[in-house]
C-alpha cells in the first residue's frame, strides 16, 4: 500500500504546490499592473499592459485559493495535521480511543457523504453561470460548476479516508480481542 500511496502523495503535493506558484505569479502579475498603471509612457508603449486587461486576476487568485483549500484537504493535509481538541482522547484507554475514532469518523463520513446530493442539486444551477471576469482568460466555456468542483471531490475523499480510519481502528479492536480470548492482556 505504501508503494501507491507515496507517489500519489507526492503527486497531490506537486498540485497544490502549483497552484501555489500560480496564485503567486498572478498576485505579482496584479501588483506589477497596479504600480505600471499610474506611469503614462507605459501603457502608451506597452498597450496589452492596459489594467482594464487584468480585471481576471482577482477571480483567479480567489479560484486557485478555493481550489488549494479543498484539494489540500483532500488529498495532502494529513490526520495528524489537524487541529484537535484531543485532552480527553489521550485520558481514556485504548479501546474507548478506538470507540472515538469509529464514532466520529462515521459520523464525519455521512455528514458529508449525505451533503453530496443537495450539493449536486446546486451544481445543476451553477452550470448555468458564466464567472464574472475568468471567460476573458478561459474563454466563455469556464461556468461557476467548474470554479467549485472541487468541493464535489472533497465530499468524496474525505469520507472515504474516515472511513478508512473506521476500518483500521475497527480491524484494531477485532485484533485486541482476538489477543484477549488467547490469554494476553488487551489494551
Amino acid at each position: 500500500m505504501n508503494r501507491i500511496s507515496k507517489p500519489l502523495l507526492k503527486f497531490a503535493e506537486a498540485v497544490a504546490a502549483f497552484m501555489m506558484a500560480a496564485m503567486f505569479a498572478t498576485f505579482i502579475l496584479q501588483v506589477m499592473i497596479r504600480y505600471t498603471a499610474r506611469i503614462g509612457w507605459v501603457a502608451e508603449t506597452f498597450p496589452w499592459l492596459e489594467p482594464s486587461n487584468f480585471g481576471w486576476t482577482l477571480e483567479f487568485c480567489l479560484a486557485l485559493w478555493l481550489w488549494l483549500v479543498f484539494w489540500g484537504n483532500s488529498f495532502v493535509v494529513r490526520d495528524q495535521d489537524h487541529v484537535s481538541f484531543d485532552i480527553l482522547y489521550f485520558a481514556v484507554s485504548g479501546k474507548v480511543r478506538r470507540g472515538f475514532i469509529i464514532v466520529t469518523g462515521l459520523a464525519i463520513a455521512i455528514g458529508l457523504l449525505l451533503s453530496i446530493d443537495p450539493t449536486w442539486d446546486r451544481f445543476k444551477i451553477l452550470r448555468l453561470k458564466k464567472t464574472a471576469t475568468l471567460s476573458d482568460l478561459f474563454g466563455d466555456w469556464i461556468r461557476m460548476r467548474d470554479i467549485y468542483a472541487i468541493y464535489i471531490l472533497f465530499l468524496i475523499t474525505v469520507p472515504a479516508r474516515y472511513l478508512w480510519l473506521v476500518w483500521q481502528a475497527f480491524r484494531s479492536s477485532m485484533r485486541a480481542r482476538q489477543h484477549t480470548s488467547e490469554g494476553r492482556l488487551d489494551e
